[in-house]
């Protein structure tokens, strides 16, 4: 899919795994495209929920590798509590039922949410989580996370690069975010996601003033996440994204 979008370089930063980066790197080798191994994790910041991007990590056992083992035994316990609620709740589903739309054991809320509109619970995978999954849902499990101080030290510490992922959605503003990116930068921080998939352009340019005046690197991405996000495209994001080529550069250059 990314060499047909005439994609150059992609990174696959899957939810707090490594799975699926050695099938990738022999692709992309084949079709001539440059992959940035990594992953993204859920962390805990200002008592809120933020998503890093890991980039250059695939070393299992390494800090950061160990901290995704820690982070899939959680994981595990989690969608059992979640199970459990549903059927508490009337919901007849079962652990198998998401493993199977899964495709194998790695499994997370969007898997959940896709049973749920496939039994016709609910109409789409927005409804899932505001009804049953997020964070102000029926069955809503909070989830372990690590505190994004450690994260990026662990992901230093691996010689990895750290990005803070779609910074702006959960509901920070732009004056806000100014204030808080010194600190971020200071704890290890090497990024921000400026050109997001979702983001309007104006709000991209503002989000790379912001990065350069705070030493961060502007980093982007589509957030393609399959039929799971179906608004948003590997690459183009919503159709206008175009993420220069020289944010790679930039961040390989950083990891070097």
């Amino acid at each position: 899919m990314a060499a047909k979008a005439g994609l150059g370089t992609i990174a696959l930063t899957d939810h707090d795994s490594f799975d699926g980066l050695a099938p990738a790197m022999k692709k992309s080798n084949e079709l001539g495209i440059n992959l940035i191994p990594g992953c993204e994790v859920s962390c805990v910041y200002n008592n809120a929920s933020a998503h890093v991007l890991c980039y250059f990590v695939s070393d299992e056992k390494s800090l950061l590798g160990i901290e995704l083992e820690a982070l899939k035994r959680d994981r595990t316990t989690r969608n059992q509590r979640l199970i459990a609620k549903l059927n508490e709740l009337g919901i007849d589903i079962s652990l198998d039922d998401v493993i199977r739309e899964a495709g194998g054991n790695l499994i997370g809320r969007p898997h959940f949410a896709q049973v749920l509109q496939d039994r016709k619970i609910v109409t789409s995978i927005e409804e899932a989580f505001e009804d049953w999954l997020g964070s102000r849902g029926k069955a809503y499990i909070p989830k372990a996370r690590i505190t994004i101080e450690e994260l990026a030290r662990i992901t230093t510490s691996s010689q990895g690069i750290t990005s803070w992922a779609h910074p702006l959605l959960n509901g920070l503003g732009l004056d806000e975010l100014d204030e808080q990116l010194d600190y971020i930068k200071d704890i290890g921080v090497n990024g921000l996601e400026c050109y997001y998939g979702r983001y309007s352009n104006e709000t991209r340019l503002e989000l790379v003033r912001l990065a350069r005046k705070h030493g961060l690197v502007p980093t982007g991405g589509s957030d393609f996440h399959g039929k799971y996000k179906p608004d948003l495209f590997i690459g183009i994001g919503q159709g206008d994204l175009a993420v220069p080529d020289s944010v790679a550069e930039e961040l390989l250059s950083l990891a070097k």
